[in-house]
């Protein structure tokens, strides 16, 4: 018989957030060549904290870490020291009735050299390993309404019409960002797709998660579900 009070204490009982559970993705299958009959389902497991299925801060954290270390840090500016000409001079010190000066490459004269300006500089921002799987699975998990999942061998595709065609299936806005995933990318689907500005192609094993953020059609090939989980469930 149970008391009142293991009642209370299973209906009060907080979940652990250290407890890993599994989130199950189910899509249909799209066939993009010939009549598309098939009923068939695919899954995408992916693990996921109790009581928490998406970690919106880990994935503004790794958007923040792949931003910072995307930065060239390049950028470089001349002090009084390091520009060109100026040892002599302008003018004699007294006399003038001019403000004094050492030298033409003064921050204040035109031509000069600049005064507390950027100089090279490497950006890094670290993130852990999974970490960063964690905000790849959260997004994945966000962005479960725009996922497709495609039977297709893109192998065979060659042309960028061949490309257009075979998602026109998909009621595809080309004017928007596409990005397709897929086991290993062939250098005819890299040249079919690469003048197509709105088109991105990733493997499933090194997915970018801003390209991920910013998609509105997001379309997984059938082999690279096993890839995903193999990779990103860490």
């Amino acid at each position: 018989m149970i008391t009142f009070l293991d009642f209370y204490k299973r209906l009060t009982k907080k979940s652990n957030p250290n407890v890993k559970k599994d989130k199950i993705l189910t899509f249909p299958t799209k066939v993009l060549t010939g009549s598309d009959t098939s009923k068939e389902t695919v899954t995408l497991t992916l693990k996921i904290k109790e009581g928490q299925e998406t970690n919106n801060y880990i994935i503004y954290r790794a958007y923040i870490a792949q931003r910072t270390n995307e930065r060239q840090g390049t950028v470089n500016t001349l002090t009084r020291a390091e520009v060109k000409g100026g040892g002599r001079k302008p003018w004699k010190q007294k006399g003038t009735g001019r403000a004094r000066a050492g030298s033409n490459r003064s921050p204040l004269w035109k031509g000069g050299g600049v005064s507390f300006g950027p100089k090279p500089k490497i950006y890094t921002n670290k993130i852990n390993r999974k970490e960063w799987q964690l905000a790849v699975r959260s997004l994945i998990i966000l962005k479960e309404p725009i996922i497709t999942v495609i039977d297709h061998d893109f192998s065979s595709i060659t042309k960028t019409n061949d490309f257009i065609n075979l998602f026109q299936t998909c009621n595809v806005n080309f004017s928007q960002k596409i990005t397709l995933i897929v086991p290993t990318i062939a250098e005819s689907l890299f040249k079919a797709t690469r003048n197509i500005k709105t088109t991105n192609i990733m493997r499933a094993d090194t997915l970018n998660l801003i390209t991920l953020l910013e998609s509105d059609y997001l379309f997984i090939s059938k082999d690279s579900l096993k890839i995903i989980e193999e990779t990103y469930n860490g």
